[in-house]
């Protein structure tokens, strides 16, 4: 068995939750590890497998299949049955007592057996990757492959719980996190009734961002929700997915527009600034179309990888991209600053891009970078907190965007005085060596 395709393969589920019933199908598989989902276990843990249209070739001997089969395994076991591997102490993976076996295809009544059923109860509470194991070289396996994993929940009803046990408390929250978008979007009707006649396009268009994010979350909710009941999401995913690209698109956009001070600084976008968006539209496109296949095929597909390498760089792109029209608005407000006499106003533009163009960075930063650390390092009863942490920072950036950008007077610096001019030109002077 090859170390590294093994530990490469399975640690790509580091940040798969996907609890919800799943169904696979496996053609002529040759593979030595196939993953399917990762789930947080309670004590009254139950996994349910469906075996159907099983074909394996060739013809092996019963005993030999003893090597073929589904097991458990955590993620700090997965290290220890590495090791084992490496010395030479076990020849598969299903033969190492730190995996806990579900069922083996020696268990079959005969090697042309189509399909089973297994029920297998898991009463040691933490958090399991489910895994199909073939150690034979030469065997192919064909297969549909039904997985449910819930907990029981305590009482008499036994009702299950098709949600990871880190992430039951998700459909809630998305609910809750939804109605103060909502909140917020009746907000800022308020302030562009308020302030009508200081209204720019771009004001408008925030307003559109608030509720789709809004109806983004309530869809999430309650696909979570479905999920939880019934480990299927009954149509909310589509609608999810829909408000998702949505939203994704409509941000992005909002973010580039707001850098190159569109409609509020000018009417209009430059060459330059049109191919940003003409970038960023179409790549939020494809990690959208990244996004759903990585949610709707499950870590069992050999594409998997590839999609997910997919959705990670054009994220990475599109961040990048954004920054590129803030900093062109602060390099310009540098320049009229020098040029038109009004150094304090632009002195001010100035400090509010230079405070975006960090907020920016850190809304980035903190949604890509910390809030994946947080859910690695997690204990899984806990995996809810990444996810708080990232929608309060996202909430966070919405409003200092609101407050930042809110409708305001043409020229709220209309009664700066001669002495406050000649110190906002000094500081400009000052501040030729800026580094970004």
């Amino acid at each position: 068995m090859s170390v590294g395709s093994a530990a490469v393969v399975l640690f790509a589920l580091l940040s798969v939750a996907a609890a919800e019933i799943r169904f696979s199908e496996i053609r002529s598989d040759p593979r030595l590890i196939i993953p399917f989902d990762e789930f947080g276990f309670t004590p009254r843990g139950q996994l349910e497998l469906n075996v159907t249209h099983l074909s394996l070739s060739g013809t092996p001997d019963q005993s030999a299949l003893s090597k073929v089969g589904f097991f458990l395994c955590t993620r700090g076991s997965w290290i220890h049955v590495l090791q084992q591997i490496e010395d030479a102490e076990i020849d598969c993976v299903l033969g190492s007592d730190s995996v806990q076996k579900v069922f083996t295809f020696d268990q079959l009544p005969s090697p042309s057996s189509s399909g089973f059923n297994h029920l297998y109860a898991e009463t040691n509470a933490d958090q399991y990757t489910l895994v199909f194991a073939n150690c034979l070289s030469q065997l192919k396996v064909t297969m549909n492959v039904l997985s449910a994993m819930y907990n029981l929940e305590d009482g008499k009803l036994n009702r299950r719980d098709y949600l990871s046990a880190g992430k039951t408390i998700l459909p809630k929250f998305y609910f809750l996190l939804s109605l103060v978008y909502f909140v917020l979007g009746g907000i800022w009707i308020s302030v562009l009734y308020k302030k009508r006649t200081t209204l720019f396009g771009i004001h408008f268009f925030m307003l559109v961002v608030v509720f789709l994010k809004a109806l983004n979350l309530l869809c999430e909710a309650e696909d979570k929700s479905y999920i939880k009941r019934t480990g299927s999401a009954h149509g909310w995913d589509v609608l999810f997915y829909i408000f998702s690209f949505l939203k994704g698109i409509t941000l992005f956009t909002l973010i580039v527009l707001i850098g190159t001070g569109w409609s509020f600084l000018k009417p209009y976008l430059q060459d330059k600034e049109k191919k940003v968006l003409m970038i960023v539209i179409p790549l939020q496109v494809i990690a959208n179309m990244a996004q759903i296949a990585i949610d709707e095929s499950g870590p069992f597909g050999q594409d998997w990888v590839t999609w997910k390498q997919v959705f990670l760089l054009v994220d990475v792109i599109c961040c990048c991209a954004i920054l590129f029209p803030i900093l062109w608005s602060i390099k310009n407000l540098r320049e009229a600053a020098r040029t038109d006499g009004k150094a304090a106003v632009n002195l001010m533009k100035l400090t509010l891009f230079r405070h975006y163009y960090i907020v920016v960075i850190c809304y980035i930063y903190f949604t890509r970078v910390v809030v994946y650390a947080l859910e690695t390092i997690t204990s899984y009863r806990y995996l809810w907190t990444s996810v708080v942490a990232g929608e309060l920072a996202t909430l966070a950036f919405y409003v200092f965007t609101g407050y930042k950008f809110k409708p305001e007077a043409h020229n709220p610096y209309f009664a700066i005085d001669d002495d406050e001019e000649d110190a906002a030109a000094q500081q400009l002077k000052l501040e030729d060596e800026f580094e970004l």
